[in-house]
């Protein structure tokens, strides 16, 4: 990511959280002349105990010289959760500059890995990189979702799937809360990752492939592990529900693990061991 990207992507990170933030829940009158959502630059400005002149050059993406105890107090003012906070730090001081090349990504998961795939044998579970693609899942994961055996490698990223490919659209019965989950996790990475141009390319790809990509994009939200319900409406299995739990595999991989567990009380589990043992068979 270079200078103009970062600087634009901590604008619209900003102007996004200022908009998510009702005047009354931090004490100030509502007013009748708000022409926008959320609070104003210069009432962040006041919360923060900064200039408003200086907000808004941050806002606006122009260079500014910031310090983490500014930004403290910008997170505070913005009410942002933690991982929200170490986003802003990222784009705003500028620490991560490396610059990655695809070839050195380690695409092979490790045999611990793949043990704790098979373990998890009613629970689908995927394994992503930092650019999301799938680099393991269990048989589970290829029954519920897509056999991504099928897939070409280079097709098998998890954002571009659940945008264009229709089974996963039809999946989930709340589609736009299944992939905010993921998108707010890739935003974390696109934060810590601001040396790879890779981010660069291919959201402007997604951008111009999917007009919905664009508009939940622009929510700016981050979360590092989400954990959320979710129901499917599988082809063959019918309702089944969920509880996403996300994974980081520390290492010297930027693996995620996502895992599916079958809701108790619901019929999620038996559901799927029948749809597999019929594979199985057939």
């Amino acid at each position: 990511m270079n200078s103009k990207t970062r600087l634009e992507a901590l604008s619209e990170f900003l102007k996004s959280k200022r908009a998510n933030i009702q005047p009354q829940s931090v004490g100030l009158p509502t007013g009748t002349r708000r022409r926008t959502p959320g609070l104003r630059r210069e009432e962040v400005a006041q919360l923060a105990g900064v200039s408003t002149t200086w907000y808004t050059w941050l806002e606006q993406g122009r260079k500014v010289k910031v310090s983490s105890s500014v930004l403290d107090s910008i997170a505070s003012a913005l009410q942002l959760n933690n991982d929200e906070r170490k986003y802003l730090y990222d784009l705003a001081l500028e620490v991560n500059t490396n610059v990655y090349k695809q070839d050195v990504f380690q695409t092979k998961i490790s045999p611990s890995l793949e043990k704790i795939l098979t373990e998890l044998k009613y629970c689908p579970t995927l394994i992503t990189d930092r650019h999301f693609q799938i680099v393991g899942w269990n048989p589970a994961a290829a029954y519920v979702f897509l056999d991504f055996e099928q897939i070409p490698i280079e097709q098998r990223n998890l954002i571009r799937l659940v945008f264009t490919r229709k089974e996963l659209r039809s999946l989930a019965v709340n589609w736009e809360h299944f992939v905010k989950g993921f998108l707010s996790i890739f935003r974390v990475y696109y934060g810590q990752h601001m040396g790879d141009e890779w981010y660069t390319q291919f959201l402007e790809e997604m951008t111009n492939l999917n007009p919905e990509f664009k508009s939940l994009w622009q929510e700016n939200q981050v979360n590092m592990a989400p954990e959320v319900l979710i129901e499917f409406r599988h082809s063959k299995a019918g309702k089944m529900i969920f509880n996403l739990t996300s994974l980081q595999v520390h290492g010297n991989t930027d693996f995620w693990c996502s895992i599916y567990t079958p809701v108790e009380g619901s019929s999620t589990e038996e559901k799927l061991k029948k749809m597999m043992k019929k594979g199985e068979k057939s």
